[in-house]
Formats: C-alpha cells, structure tokens, sequence
C-alpha cells in the first residue's frame, strides 16, 4: 500500500546540498542511497522529479560510476527510485508505506504575503503621478538596449556610470539649466544619499561644519551627521538660505536654491552672489540640490547656481526620483574639476552603487528629446493641478492661507487666523489621517524651536476632481477643529 507525497521543489537545487565523507566508516555508495532517501522522504526532491544519471552523479562527487550504480540500485530495489528507458532516473512518484514512517523535516510554513502598499492619499508630498510615467518610451528603450548590448551590460564598467548616459546628461544640463560641464565631471548615482556619500568623501574632510537649511529635510542633518561632517542650522525664507549664517568656520553650504524645501522660496540673485562670494574667498563648498528644479509654471527655468560658478565651487546633485519614478533608483552628481579625482578614489575604495541595466536606455531617452518632452508634458498637468489646489484653497482661506507658488510639487499653507494659537500643524495633521487626507506639519522640520505652524500638501499625485473632493473633506476637519 502506498500514497503520493506532496509536490516538493526539483532535485537539481536539492542535491547542492548532498556531500560524501571520505574519511567516514560507512562506504562510499552507502552515504550516496542514505543521502538520497533522506532528501526524498523530506520532500525536498519532488514526488517524479528527474535526477541526475549515475555517470553525472560519479562526477559531481568525485567517484567510480560503479559506486554511483550500486547506490541507485539500492534505492530502486527500496522503491525511492525508477528508471524509464530511454529517459533516465526518476524519484518514486509512489512512495513505500512503510518509508513515512521514518521522520521528517517539518516543511517550513509559507510566510504570508505582504500586503500591497497602500495607494497615495490626499495630500501626500512626495505622490506622484504613475500615469504619467513613460512606460512605452522607456520601454522602446529597455527593449532595443537590452537586444543590441545584452554582453556589454555584464562587462566591467566605469565607476562613474554609463559614459552614454553621462553624456546625455551633460547636453540636458547645458540646455536645460545653464551648466556647462563635461561627462567626465558626472557621476551617476543610485539617489540621493548615494550622491551626499561621493560628495562628503570627495569635497570635505571629517568634522567639517557645513550650513544647512532651517526648516529643512531632516533625513539630510542625519545623512550628514553619519558621513561625520558637522550640519548647522541656517534660517530660511521666502528669498531662500540666509547667507547672514556664513561663518568662516564653516565649509560648505547645502542647500536647494531653485526651491527651497519646505518652504518652496527661491534663493534671490543677491543671495546666490553672496555664498559665490563666500564660497570663493573662504574655498568652501556650495552644494546644489536641485530636487523638482524641472517643475516651474510661470516663466522660464531659473538658471541653476552652478551655471553662475566661476570659482569651481559649486557641486550639483541631481535625480529622476520626482521626474519620472523613486523607482528607478538613479541620480547624479555634477562635480566641480578638482573634485573628480577625489571622487575616483572614493568609490574605487568604496565600490559602486548604482545599477547599470538601466542607464542605456535613459541615455537614449534622454538624448532622443522623450525626456524632454516628458518633463514638458508633466510640467502641463502638475500646473494645472497647482491651479486646482489654489482655486479649491480659496475658500478655506479662514483657516490655511497658502504661500505664493509658482513651482514645485506641493504647496506650503500657514494656519490662518481661526486656527493660529488655538491648535497646532500636528493636531491638524493627526485629525486630517482619520479622515484619509495625508498633510505632512511643517513645525517638525525645524531642528530647533519651529518658527512657524504649517502645512504642506503636495497636489501632483492627484487629478483635479480628486484635489476638489479631499479639500472639502479638509474644510470639514478644519470648520471642526476651529469650533473645539
């Protein structure tokens, strides 16, 4: 009598794990059928599953075919294993009653599967818009890459990325945003903390003080702290970084002069002068972060900082995270001459980072104008959704007044006078979440006291209708809220 055991994984990755001791007491052929049977009986040989021929097994473990023979046959006499002619060896599909009995691993419980991440709600900052990603064009790209240069993406590359890449990069940048840099000074990264590492190790040196903005992006003051450098607080406003904070201790300044975040001002000519002043005269550091510079709706794209760089003193840190997906996990970093060779060093000693598979086709979607054109077609949609967070605004300006925009990808509203001292940016937060709407406070992205209760609510992830219909369910908490 006997029953069929559960289908288990094929043989192939099993007998990896099958090992003989030529220095145990039991003979050669006997440790093969004992190691045989127990993968067998512990399922993880299936139930029909092919194995290997004796030949291929005396191989693999290095002895006589006759042994190999002697094992097999062992195991066939048992009813563990059949031969088909002309096909080979098989696992019993049919196991001998009596063999369960001999005991078994217990089969590992599948682990449950994760839960599908939940989808963007209203008003999240860092939502965008998945259907507006280029899925075609890219796709035109991955395909014919992959088809025309399978070999190269496996051969050694440079450490600074796919030259193609850094090249298509460069014209983007020189046309785009002003900045005349060659692709040697370009570095592809795999995001932005991937580029903060080349920059702390290739531009400063351990315990250096550098300027940071306040409020600002809190991952970056621990990004920092962990690469060893020292990151002060610096105020910031509508007009960006105040340089009044530059100190001659420090050396270098990070920040987003294109627009600002939080806060989204952009840092005025007069400032931007002034840290060029400084950043010549005290040889430090400006680093650019440039992370939506792409996303202004009225007027032409300012020029970026270091297009105003005659001193070599300004570092650029790019990314495709808002453009097109966080998914991609690719960036760059525009290095000033001198830094380039640091940069080599560095990352022959640490290793790289970022994936190569897709940097050919983003060079070809880059260099064929796609990017381009999508960054215009999404520059279209997001400044109309801008209008529709304004127009939907208009009426809840009793409690949330909104700072002037006209870039980005969110917007930033103070609380208004029938909320201003009577409950914080947290608790609005707090109350908005039972509701479904996702307003991220201003007040934690300050290091220090907040200077300001606010809110920041990003509209690029959502259409029209939707920014519409969330604003009324946030007038409802508000209109709550003001009444407690």
């Amino acid at each position: 009598m006997s029953r069929p055991l559960r289908k288990a994984p094929g043989a192939e990755a099993a007998l990896l794990s099958l090992a003989l001791d030529r220095q145990a007491k039991l003979p050669l052929h006997v440790q093969l059928a004992e190691g045989l049977r127990r993968l067998i009986l512990g399922g993880r040989i299936a139930p029909g599953a092919r194995l290997p021929s004796t030949r291929a097994l005396a191989e693999e473990h290095g002895i006589a075919r006759a042994t190999a023979v002697l094992a097999v046959e062992q195991l066939a006499a048992e009813g563990y294993v059949t031969a088909r002619r002309g096909s080979g060896l098989y696992a019993s599909a049919m196991l001998p009653e009596g063999s369960l009995q001999v005991p078994r691993p217990a089969s590992p419980t599948a682990p449950s599967p994760a839960p599908p991440p939940a989808p963007w709600q209203p008003f999240q900052i860092e939502a965008t818009d998945p259907a507006l990603f280029p899925r075609q064009a890219l796709g035109r790209h991955l395909q014919r890459h992959w088809r025309a240069d399978g070999a190269g993406l496996l051969a050694p590359q440079d450490g600074f990325g796919l030259f193609a890449l850094r090249a298509a990069l460069a014209q983007h940048l020189r046309a785009w945003r002003g900045i005349a840099a060659e692709p040697a000074q370009i570095i592809i990264t795999s995001g932005f903390f991937d580029g903060l590492d080349i920059i702390a190790a290739a531009a400063f040196k351990h315990s250096d003080a550098v300027l940071i903005e306040e409020p600002g992006f809190p991952p970056l003051r621990h990004a920092l702290q962990r690469l060893g450098l020292r990151p002060i607080a610096g105020l910031a406003d509508q007009a960006g970084l105040d340089p009044a904070a530059l100190d001659k201790a420090l050396r270098g300044v990070f920040m987003a002069p294109s627009r600002h975040y939080p806060l989204g001002g952009t840092l005025s000519l007069s400032r931007r002068l002034a840290f060029l002043e400084w950043a010549e005269r005290a040889g430090g550091f400006l680093v650019e972060d440039d992370y939506d510079g792409e996303y202004r709706y009225a007027g032409a794209p300012l020029p970026a900082l270091m297009s105003l760089d005659r001193a070599a003193r300004v570092i650029y840190l790019g990314s495709f995270s808002k453009v097109l997906s966080r998914s991609m996990r690719l960036g760059y970093v525009v290095l000033p001459g001198p830094l380039v060779a640091p940069a080599r060093a560095h990352l022959a000693r640490r290793g790289v980072a970022a994936s190569i598979l897709a940097q050919g086709a983003l060079a070809e979607f880059i260099a064929g104008g796609d990017f381009a054109a999508h960054i215009r077609r999404t520059r279209r949609v997001y400044g109309r959704r801008l209008a529709a967070m304004h127009q939907a605004l208009a009426p809840l300006v009793p409690y949330l007044t909104p700072e002037p925009t006209d870039a980005g990808l969110h917007l930033v509203a103070k609380l208004g006078p029938r909320l201003a001292g009577r409950v914080t940016d947290q608790a609005i937060a707090a109350a908005a979440l039972a509701e479904g709407l996702h307003l991220a406070p201003l007040s934690p992205l300050y290091a220090g006291p907040p200077r300001a209760q606010g809110l920041l609510l990003g509209f690029a992830g959502f259409t029209e209708a939707t920014i519409q219909a969330a604003m009324q369910r946030l007038g409802r908490v508000l209109v709550r809220l003001a009444k407690n």
